[in-house]
């Protein structure tokens, strides 16, 4: 029993040094687009940038906000053995009247924007997204 305790908090650390990038390579994404609500650009609506982990917390890259015209551009990297499953999570208010939450979704960027080393090579480019209508998979998020 003791020899099953002792495997298992081996197992955990492991998983924690592995996702928290400790080993691995150093690897970055990036992605640029413009958002709109109603038309109308879509100013200070945040945006983070995530590797998604399958067994612990998804690590966080960067964050940012659009400017005055809607538009963004946010990039990070991570250390990962594997290659970084980047994504995209926007966080806005568009068409929302009531209520402190935010909606959320994410849009996942594909391996082949993923590069080696701190530098974005490839960007992915988002292109315009109007937030008025619904995401597959929105949510809301009051702590984001």
């Amino acid at each position: 029993m003791i020899l099953k305790s002792i495997i298992f908090l081996l197992v955990i650390l492991c998983c924690n040094i592995y996702g928290a990038g400790f080993i691995g390579r150093l690897q970055s994404a990036g992605a640029r687009g413009r958002l709109t609500c109603n038309g109308s650009p879509a100013k200070n609506v945040k945006i983070k940038l995530y590797d998604v982990d399958t067994f612990d917390v998804d690590d966080f890259m960067a964050e940012t906000k659009t400017d005055s015209n809607g538009n963004f551009e946010i990039s990070g990297s991570h250390k990962e053995i594997t290659t970084i499953d980047p994504k995209l999570n926007i966080y806005h208010k568009c068409g929302t009247t009531l209520g402190i939450c935010a909606r959320k979704f994410s849009i996942k960027i594909p391996d082949r924007y993923v590069s080696s080393g701190n530098r974005v090579q490839r960007w992915y480019e988002a292109g315009s997204l109007e937030l008025a209508g619904k995401y597959p998979g929105e949510s809301r998020d009051c702590i984001n």
